[in-house]
């Protein structure tokens, strides 16, 4: 069939037209019913399906992350068990309010045992406060030989308590050595303090929030 007879082709009478025509014709219509349908009907559902496979995929990974949480259960709980015994090591190296005055007189004996001459030692009057525990910085003056400023170094380490020597200068005095630091010592605190600080943090990210 060429493009005249195509032509000469009368929408009312397709009943008439030739098979190929029909056929061509039908097509056309299902493609315009099929568009049309897509377009108004079937667009808010492809949008929900898409949706519900981005869920799907979502909710998959959630899964995977889960499972694998799960596989290693015993394993989190025996790094957890770790985890507290060795906080508890650490924080049975701190000492509480009451032991920091004996804490400041090991720490003075060990410079005098010695033979060292303390021409300073002077704990800061504020401690500074952390989450759990509370920092003293005590500064110290000491005056001796270099192997027993050594030796005090080494003594002060092995202490029980947690004892860091911090911004040490050494100089000439005199013909013998001067030895100038800043000993911070550490102590835990009580529930009450524990309690303040959190209060004050809470209050601190308020205002932070606020800006």
């Amino acid at each position: 069939m060429n493009l005249d007879e195509l032509r000469r082709l009368n929408i009312r009478e397709v009943g008439n037209w030739p098979t190929l025509p029909k056929v061509g014709l039908l097509a056309g219509l299902v493609l315009v019913i099929v568009a049309l349908g897509a377009f108004f009907d079937w667009k808010d559902q492809y949008e929900l399906l898409e949706k519900a496979q981005g869920e799907e995929v979502r909710l998959k990974e959630q899964y995977t992350t889960k499972k694998a949480k799960a596989v290693n259960y015993d394993l989190y709980v025996a790094q957890l068990k770790e985890v507290e015994q060795s906080f508890g090591a650490l924080v049975k190296q701190l000492p509480n309010r009451s032991e920091i005055d004996a804490l400041l007189t090991d720490i003075n004996q060990a410079g005098l045992g010695r033979g060292l001459v303390f021409e300073l030692f002077k704990p800061a009057v504020q401690e500074k406060m952390a989450e759990f525990y509370a920092e003293l910085p005590i500064n110290i003056r000491i005056t001796g030989n270099y192997h027993d400023m050594g030796a005090f170094a080494s003594d002060v380490a092995q202490l029980p308590r947690i004892v860091t020597l911090n911004d040490i200068v050494i100089t000439n005095d005199k013909g013998g050595l001067a030895l100038e630091a800043v000993a911070k010592t550490f102590r835990y605190l009580d529930d009450e303090e524990v309690a303040k600080q959190r209060a004050a943090q809470r209050a601190k990210d308020k205002e932070k929030a606020k800006k």
